[in-house]
């Protein structure tokens, strides 16, 4: 009963965080029909084109996990849980780690064995911090070899790199750590302890699976390239004729810059980042601005509706065995 009411407040706070978040920034959603008044349709609907193919390439990864551990599910409900955790990762800040309770929650709903679902939880977590940390790597080059690097955003990535690197392996310490005992104090608390409980529950074989491994950091890794070609597609909808890699900077940066960041949906850390970032790198302020709005349209806002509507339906159901989740 007690898992049972953490799990109706945990998501009870999830469509809260995003009405309030929604509500807050209305005026700002309220601008972005007269951007797309201005933008050339072709582009618009290639940019929504890449967002869909990021929920995609989200279920695919947790798809090869479940294949791989003999717990197959079909692909369309994992779409709509890969909006769900969008939407859970998105209101709540720490590092983009929001929506990972939501996942275990979610796929034993759809009746996959608890273990099964922490292994596809372990590593989507490690392939997402593997993709996300090479093209950091990537960005820092990249704006080294246009002499546009600084030391602060050495030291932002960096910083980044060391989060990115602690997430995945406490994920991977408490698998290897199991259900031992813990010192007196930390075993009293429940929360705690029911966590390493079910991280010892995570098949061992399919975590050292190195090709599943690559192939969830490679779907993860599609997810970035489609969010650098949205923005492509917003400034091309405006006119501006910037490089892909113009883009792929702006974008990383600006992520990196949210990630580290408290503040939920990464509001005006990301924008800011995003907007200095294109400019620096040669598109026109008004034009950096207008881009990285409606980006955060197709990215955030578009996506907000419909992810409360499925928090909602996720909030009412129950697992497939019927039994309060633990």
């Amino acid at each position: 009963m007690a898992s049972a009411r953490w799990r109706s407040w945990f998501l009870a706070v999830l469509i809260v965080a995003g009405l309030v978040a929604a509500l807050a920034h209305w005026g700002e959603v309220r601008r972005f029909a007269a951007l797309l008044r201005e933008a050339e349709p072709g582009w618009i609907v290639l940019a929504l084109a890449l967002q869909l193919t990021t929920y995609a390439s989200v279920a695919r990864g947790w798809s090869a996990v479940l294949h791989q551990a003999s717990a197959p599910r079909p692909i369309r409900p994992l779409m709509r849980l890969a909006l769900t955790k969008l939407f859970a990762d998105q209101v709540l800040p720490s590092a983009g780690m929001g929506g990972n309770i939501l996942l275990v929650d979610q796929l034993r709903a759809l009746g996959v064995p608890k273990g099964t679902a922490v292994a596809a939880l372990l590593l989507s977590m490690i392939g997402f911090y593997a993709a996300y940390a090479f093209f950091a790597l990537v960005m820092l080059i990249l704006l080294w070899l246009h002499d546009r690097a600084t030391p602060m955003m050495a030291g932002t990535v960096t910083i980044f790199l060391l989060v990115a690197l602690a997430i995945p392996s406490l994920a991977l310490w408490l698998r290897s750590r199991g259900s031992r005992p813990l010192p007196d104090r930390i075993e009293q608390i429940d929360f705690v302890r029911k966590l390493l409980e079910t991280a010892a529950q995570a098949p061992a074989v399919v975590l050292r699976d190195r090709r599943l491994i690559l192939t969830v950091t490679g779907c993860n890794a599609m997810i970035f390239l489609a969010d650098a070609g949205t923005l492509y597609a917003c400034l091309h909808s405006l006119g501006q004729q910037a490089a892909f890699g113009t883009a792929f900077i702006a974008l990383i940066m600006a992520s990196v810059v949210a990630t580290l960041g408290p503040i939920p949906l990464g509001l005006g850390s990301f924008e800011a980042t995003s907007v200095a970032m294109l400019h620096l790198l040669g598109v026109a302020l008004e034009a950096a601005f207008a881009a990285t709005m409606l980006l955060r349209l197709f990215t955030l806002w578009l996506p907000l509706i419909p992810g409360m509507v499925m928090m909602r339906a996720v909030a009412k159901r129950k697992p497939a065995d019927g039994r309060p989740l633990q």
